[in-house]
């Protein structure tokens, strides 16, 4: 059962256990304390150990190599056994070590004092000894001061336990208390199944504000009342624990058929609002995800990693509660890795990244007006990959300023190569609101045209994200200046959701590119002509060139033309084509053959 992982107030993991696991720091310390302990007793040999039902291992030892033996032969079985020092001053004259193999081979021991570790509540930890390979007499003032030094390492053993197991804000246990709660029920073979929830509470941007107004104090009250006030309210009972995993974000165990899913867990918290010092109120920013487990069957990191990705897809779609997916994990495992390979071929060049062409053709004398730069991925292994395979995962990174700042330097060398080929029709490039709001976007850009020696009217921008633009004062001030330098700016997908007229007042471009929304059934449907031509119209009597997205067949680019609209782009004049491709499709270009390029 799972009740019985506690044992007191918050005393966990299990103080007897606490030598149990290597701790690298913790037994750094130990070791100092080993030496000490040679040093003022003048024996040789000293080491702190612990035993399971197999072994003694030592955990921190000088003057011996001795890693770990069989329990059946170690000294300290005795003292673990009987709770009390054990001192043999010679082996060889006592009948329980004379046929021992550490007495008769390696290390050939002739002298054993041994003191138990023993912890608050009487149990015994481990060990502290001294041995020598010859016998010693051994006073009753040295047993004392060996159990004096028993007595520091045990002092040194709770202050670790509490300051490396316990959130010092919270006063709760924390994510490593929480880990070996599950290592040591994974270790008894613990079969039920068991959820793990973890939940989210701090609006942790409005607590960095109250932080900056007020201190970090009225922060640690606020994650101390929260962590109160989530566990009076779950009422949880005594024998579950709340652990602190993260700042403002706690879990617990329970039964899987206990009422503690996710869903169950907001349910309960509904209107419940914290009142944050120097009576400042603050509304809990609740999410929850669940994961139902068997602890002897998963490891512990690996539970609470599904429970926190449970947790962060509840965030990510702000939907409130989460069980674990495994379905889901593996699509987000699946994009790490794919941003992952994506980081590393925009750094290296390597990857497979290149770029197409998409022409763009004038509606006035049927020639070609410039291209939009496509990004495509052959990836190394997964073969070639769709935008839509890997763009919508970059978009949640920061890669896509690695990815705009990757398609500008390859634009800016085709240029130059179409330039010194006789070919001079300007390229568009997709960049975001992060793009433009960037410092030095500008200037590094200025910079590397400069090098290849291209005028600015050679490049294009179209804004992705038009409301969020005529929301940040830096997007819109880096559009002026881009337009104010020479570089065209265009709007993309305009007539698709929030577009309205009111935005381009405030947005200096030059050109508005139809959504192809607009453009699909053009030949099928009155309401979509009469909605298009309207729009071409207004577009074009606000003096904007009009460039509509999508056209697939003649007749739409027919009716396009004759409303007035400067321009199109779509399959039926072409496919995006790799550079060499698009040389020859310039080359051979004919107004009649439209349609047929791919």
């Amino acid at each position: 059962m799972l009740i019985n992982i506690r044992h007191g107030a918050q005393s966990s993991p299990r103080s007897a256990d606490i030598l149990r696991l290597p701790d690298q720091e913790r037994d750094e310390v130990l070791n100092h304390f080993a030496a000490l302990t040679s040093t003022l007793l003048g024996i040789p040999t000293s080491f702190i150990s612990v035993l399971d039902e197999q072994h003694q291992t030592f955990r921190a030892k000088y003057n011996t190599t001795l890693c770990q033996t069989d329990r059946k032969d170690a000294f300290c079985r005795f003292v673990v056994e009987s709770a009390i020092p054990v001192i043999v001053p010679d082996t060889l004259l006592d009948a329980r070590f004379t046929t021992n193999p550490l007495v008769t081979g390696e290390p050939y021991l002739r002298f054993y004092a041994g003191v138990p570790l023993i912890n608050a509540q009487g149990k015994v930890m481990g060990t502290l000894c001294v041995t020598d390979s010859q016998p010693h007499a051994f006073p009753a003032e040295k047993v004392r001061l060996l159990s004096r030094l028993a007595a520091m390492v045990t002092v040194f053993l709770k202050a670790w336990q509490v300051a490396g197991l316990t959130d010092a804000v919270t006063g709760l246990p924390n994510r490593q208390q929480l880990i070996r709660h599950l290592d040591q029920l994974s270790e008894a073979g613990h079969s039920d199944v068991l959820r793990l929830t973890v939940i989210d509470c701090i609006d942790m941007p409005r607590a960095y504000e109250l932080a900056r107004a007020l201190g970090m104090p009225p922060v640690e009250a606020l994650l101390r009342d929260s962590g109160r006030l989530l566990q009076n309210k779950l009422a949880l009972g005594p024998e579950k624990i709340f652990y602190t995993v993260a700042t403002g974000r706690f879990a617990f165990l329970s039964r899987s058929d206990e009422p503690f899913s996710a869903d169950a867990v907001l349910e309960a918290m509904r209107d419940v609002r914290p009142l944050a010092p120097e009576g400042l109120a603050m509304d809990l920013t609740l999410y929850a995800g669940d994961v139902c487990f068997t602890p002897a069957a998963l490891p512990a990191q690996e539970a609470l990693r599904r429970a926190v990705s449970a947790l962060h897809e509840a965030i990510s779609i702000n939907g409130g509660a989460r069980s674990f997916s495994e379905v889901s994990d593996s699509r987000r495992n699946g994009d790490f890795m794919l941003m992952n390979d994506l980081s590393a071929a925009l750094k290296t060049g390597t990857g497979g990244l290149y770029l197409v062409y998409q022409p763009r053709l004038s509606l006035s004398d049927v020639q070609p007006t410039g291209f939009e730069a496509l990004i495509r991925w052959c990836h190394p292994e997964r073969g070639e990959l769709s935008p839509a395979e890997f763009l919508p995962a970059a978009q949640l990174t920061s890669l896509m300023s690695d990815i705009t700042d990757w398609v500008i330097t390859e634009v800016i060398r085709q240029l130059r190569v179409w330039l010194s080929e006789g070919i001079s029709l300007p390229v568009s490039v997709n960049v975001s609101v992060s793009d433009l709001a960037r410092s030095g976007f500008i200037d590094h850009l200025d910079a590397k045209m400069a090098q290849a020696q291209l005028p600015p009217a050679l490049l294009e921008f179209e804004c992705l994200e038009t409301e969020l633009a005529t929301e940040n004062p830096a997007a819109l001030a880096m559009m002026a200046q881009l337009r104010q330098r020479g570089y065209r700016l265009s709007l993309d997908d305009f007539g698709a959701g929030y577009s309205n007229i009111g935005y381009l007042r405030r947005m200096p471009v030059d050109v508005i590119k139809l959504d192809r929304a607009l453009i699909a059934d053009l030949t099928s449907n009155e309401a979509s002509r009469i909605i298009a031509s309207s729009v071409i119209g207004m577009l074009k009597s606000l003096n904007y060139v009009v460039v509509a997205e999508g056209v697939e067949i003649p007749e739409a680019l027919d009716m396009l033309a004759s409303w007035g609209c400067d321009q199109a782009q779509g399959f039926y004049i072409s496919h995006p084509l790799l550079p060499q491709a698009l040389k020859s499709w310039l080359s051979t270009f004919k107004y009649g053959q439209l349609g047929h390029a791919t």
